[in-house]
């Protein structure tokens, strides 16, 4: 473990699988045994991607939460001074990329769900937080998130944020295509071609994607450093996400094809914040599912945002999250 200059430490978790020991790398900013708050795992989305884009969640941490439920601050706000506590964050890369294992050589059936899963409750355990903390995952890690919650009920987890992430691959599949088809017929054309002849390494269909990505990812010129280093860790080694979803964006082919939480949602005993937005590649169609199901569920949609709120509408996006961290459980039942 590490100490750097911007109040984190970094360090790296054994992970056992089988017979094979991998290693998990982590970064916290805050300290997770002295903090007053529970700590916030943010948990990044691919698959295959790695924490950095995810770093602007360290404002959690550096700009602080209240002390007290927004509504009652907003009240007293005259009369007590607000008590600012800082939230710890842990990040982390997912085994298959970034400073954790990349595990060559493993065969395809290695990664799955179940697998991220695993590594999610190691990480908890080997941190000492398994017993207090909030879990916000991101795309992949709210699918990730939503069925960890659900399937294993962790009896530490306090508060769940999904954050643009989908419920079911077909609900996503049937979201992207109603977007897609916005687009110019031509273009759609040359996006199915692609698909259709195994050629979507072309630089015609991943100039494509970007047209793509730049009105339902991420809609800022140019795009955040954070964001460019996970998307070139992708790049540099595709293996994880080019197995679990396929090569191709509009079209999930990989072992995830099928993947469906709806049935088990209601599972999911925890207060829950859902966050989406109109232009979304995960349209609403693809949220709802974790509305009508989760018992105790929260929704925000951002209108000024895509995929990448943090980065897009940082300040109503970090509030949202902020207050609900803060609110009594009575406020969300």
């Amino acid at each position: 473990m590490s100490t750097s200059t911007d109040n984190s430490i970094e360090g790296k978790v054994d992970f056992k699988v089988g017979n094979e020991t991998y290693q998990t790398w982590y970064k916290i900013f805050g300290n997770i045994k002295t903090s007053k708050h529970r700590p916030v795992v943010a948990v990044h989305g691919g698959p295959g991607m790695t924490h950095h884009y995810m770093l602007p969640h360290k404002a959690l941490f550096l700009q602080a939460g209240y002390g007290l439920s927004s509504c009652l601050t907003r009240v007293m706000a005259n009369f007590l001074p607000i008590i600012v506590i800082s939230i710890p964050v842990i990040f982390y890369d997912q085994i298959g990329n970034g400073q954790s294992s990349h595990c060559p050589g493993v065969p395809k059936e290695f990664w799955t769900p179940e697998l991220f899963m695993d590594e999610l409750d190691n990480l908890l355990k080997a941190l000492d937080v398994y017993d207090n903390f909030d879990l916000l995952g991101q795309s992949w890690g709210g699918m990730l998130g939503g069925q960890y919650a659900a399937s294993r009920t962790p009896r530490g987890l306090k508060r769940l944020i999904i954050a643009n992430s989908p419920a079911s691959i077909e609900l996503v599949s049937r979201g992207t295509d109603h977007l897609l088809n916005q687009f110019p017929e031509d273009f759609v054309q040359m996006i199915r071609k692609h698909e259709a002849e195994g050629t979507t390494s072309s630089e015609e269909y991943q100039a494509g994607c970007m047209k793509f990505y730049t009105k339902h990812i991420c809609t800022l010129n140019p795009w955040p450093e954070e964001l460019m280093a996970s998307f070139a860790a992708v790049g540099q080694n595709p293996t994880v996400y080019h197995t679990m979803l396929g090569p191709s964006e509009f079209n999930v082919v990989g072992s995830l094809k099928g993947w469906d939480i709806v049935p088990i949602l209601h599972k999911i005993p925890y207060p829950t914040l859902l966050i989406s937005a109109p232009l979304d590649e995960i349209q609403e169609v693809a949220c709802l599912p974790f509305f009508t199901q989760i018992p105790k569920v929260k929704w925000v949609e951002l209108q000024n945002s895509t995929h990448l709120a943090m980065f897009e509408e940082p300040k109503r996006y970090f509030k949202v999250i902020l207050d609900f961290l803060n609110e009594t459980e009575a406020v969300v039942q």
